[in-house]
């Protein structure tokens, strides 16, 4: 039986057999028409294929820049094929079984520039509500300007005491957290940071002065992190951000703007409280992507063509 002959019968067999919908066929269809390609390419038959050429269709795909998550959706496609071949006794082993694809790229951290930073916490929202202004704004500059996390930063306390998870100390400048493990750190926090917190507090009364904690809802509870997160949201879509922000992407924001200020690593792992200097070392990655960006812009030369 013919290539054609072997991938009709087999998808034959799932649509039947295992009733496949006509849009997952569709897809099997155009995995098993890239192996038939490739097949035929090498001169081989399919019932011949092996493991080897198997692994250099793999290094041929990665190499044409297809994603190691397509790669697998693929494998997954032939690998049913020549499982299901098996069965029908036409071939003694599958090709596929131990082939796996590239390991995909871990994506980078969503950051702000400095300037959507800078007019993110400049922004105000709320003319009507004093309050509710003043408060979200001392959450984006704790989380931006301390690079806290969201449930680092719900659970500070106006003060320290024998429950608080978290306090803030305005007279030392620091913000002390309950992070990732139950591991405490103190983190500085700036002169912006400082008064944004003050104005809050004068107006936090407003809405529960018996609460202790420092970020309060409506009805004088502790907000919660998704509070957080669609405040963020709705803050950031009306300063006219073309990307609606949420509370880590301003912890990475705020690292790799220290870092990219900075250079040193070491400080950036100490202000995050990562465990392991490994964790903090993808915002190297956002620093030099930033330096790229500024070099493709700047230098005379960056855009040359080739050849020229």
């Amino acid at each position: 039986m013919d290539a054609d002959g072997l991938v009709d019968r087999y998808l034959t067999y799932q649509r039947v057999e295992r009733r496949l919908a006509d849009r997952t066929l569709a897809l099997y269809h155009e995995d098993l028409v890239k192996l038939r390609a490739f097949a035929e390419a090498a001169g081989v038959p399919l019932l011949q294929v092996h493991n080897a050429h198997i692994r250099r269709w793999v290094a041929q795909m990665h190499g044409a820049g297809r994603s190691g998550r397509g790669i697998a959706l693929i494998l997954s496609g032939w690998r049913g094929f020549y499982a299901w071949l098996g069965r029908e006794g036409m071939v003694g082993s599958n090709p596929v079984q131990d082939v796996r694809a590239p390991r995909a790229g871990k994506p980078l951290p969503k950051a702000l520039g400095v300037d959507e930073a800078v007019q993110l916490a400049e922004f105000s929202a709320e003319a009507d509500e004093p309050w509710l202004d003043a408060r979200d704004a001392a959450m984006v500059e704790l989380l931006y300007g301390a690079g806290l996390r969201v449930a680092e930063l719900t659970g500070l306390d106006v003060r320290a005491g024998p429950q608080a998870r978290g306090w803030i100390d305005l007279d030392a400048a620091e913000a002390h957290v309950l992070g990732k493990g139950s591991k405490r750190r103190s983190v500085p926090i700036g002169a912006q940071a400082q008064r944004a917190v003050k104005a809050w507090i004068a107006l936090r009364g407003e809405v529960g002065a018996l609460n202790p904690a420092l970020f309060l809802g409506r009805h004088g509870t502790r907000l919660t992190s998704q509070s957080i997160w669609q405040r963020l949201r709705r803050r950031s879509l009306l300063a006219g951000l073309t990307t609606p922000v949420h509370p880590h992407m301003l912890r990475h924001s705020f690292a790799s703007h220290v870092l990219q200020s900075s250079g040193d690593l070491r400080a950036v792992q100490e202000l995050l409280g990562h465990a392991n200097i490994a964790t903090t070392q993808v915002y190297t990655r956002l620093d030099f992507q930033h330096l790229a960006k500024a070099y493709d812009a700047a230098h005379p030369r960056a855009r040359r063509k080739a050849g020229t």
